[in-house]
């Protein structure tokens, strides 16, 4: 297993937990998505440090093994505001910062908010602004949707009601995935997504804060993109072109809509640092 150094990065909601693997150039900040915490990237950081880069992993403020306090309040500007703190804390500067999923809005955003410190962005198979076809899981539909907000915590009451809609998401997430993705998922992704809601206190409320504002961060970042456009920081966008939501069609839109950006298309899925972890980082590691 690569080694590296854990810190907790104090917030004013709490600490985010944060491994940081030792390397050279500019570090990997590495965000995850709503479901999931940063081992989404354990299978691509041993590829980027064998590159002799340095690589950073941060769980968001209610995931992973970062704090959950109660009553908690968890946002898409909280989610920017632990990036800046882990930034600030471990004095870092000229970063690559990565998104996948839900980590794709703060990964931009914090692009166009300090260009002077990032180097470049990595999206993975994200969501930013309105998109032709752009489409989410069910289950983040449900979440998102503010009239069924009663149900959606009535699911999230009840354990094995959650649990039975994780089931079902799992079976459309995989879709027509050959039998190595399944395996994949199965072995990393089922038991990662698992824990991160089992655990106690769990990531639960932080999903559901998350996901009741998709729609919300969507408009907003609609209305910046012309800002997106005018921003001069290089994006690599590395697709996996078998997500059965976010199609390439989603990625190709994006591209169209930043002035210095390259398009890698692979054959993965949604996870394509898992399904395809050493053309992403022979990729990364290129640019």
């Amino acid at each position: 297993m690569t080694t590296f150094t854990e810190h907790r990065v104090p917030t004013s909601g709490g600490d985010v937990y944060v491994r940081d693997y030792a390397g050279n150039g500019p570090a990997f900040v590495m965000l995850h998505g709503f479901p999931d915490n940063g081992h989404i990237y354990d299978n691509l950081i041993p590829h980027l440090v064998a590159g002799g880069r340095r690589a950073i992993t941060i769980d968001f403020l209610g995931f992973g093994a970062s704090d959950k306090p109660e009553g908690a309040h968890y946002s898409f500007a909280q989610q920017r505001g632990d990036v800046e703190a882990v930034l600030d804390t471990l004095q870092l500067d000229n970063v690559v910062l990565v998104g996948h999923d839900a980590g794709g809005p703060a990964a931009l955003n914090l692009a166009l908010a300090h260009p002077d410190r990032v180097a470049s962005v990595v999206l993975m198979n994200v969501f930013y602004g309105e998109a032709p076809g752009l489409l989410v899981p069910e289950l983040i539909e449900l979440f998102s949707h503010k009239p069924l907000q009663a149900l959606a915590h009535h699911f999230l009451a009840s354990p094995q009601q959650f649990a039975w809609l994780i089931e079902f998401q799992r079976q459309l997430l995989l879709g027509d995935a050959n039998e190595s993705g399944k395996v994949r998922y199965n072995e990393l992704l089922g038991p990662l997504i698992d824990a991160n809601f089992r655990q106690q206190p769990s990531a639960a409320m932080a999903f559901a804060h998350m996901t009741s504002q998709l729609k919300d961060e969507v408009a907003a970042n609609t209305g910046r993109i012309v800002a997106l456009r005018r921003s001069a920081v290089p994006v690599q966008l590395i697709w996996g072109r078998n997500d059965p939501y976010l199609h390439l069609s989603t990625a190709a839109f994006l591209q169209a809509q930043l002035r210095n950006a390259s398009l890698h298309a692979l054959d993965a899925g949604h996870w394509p640092q898992i399904d395809a972890a050493e053309d992403c980082a022979r990729i990364m590691l290129a640019a």
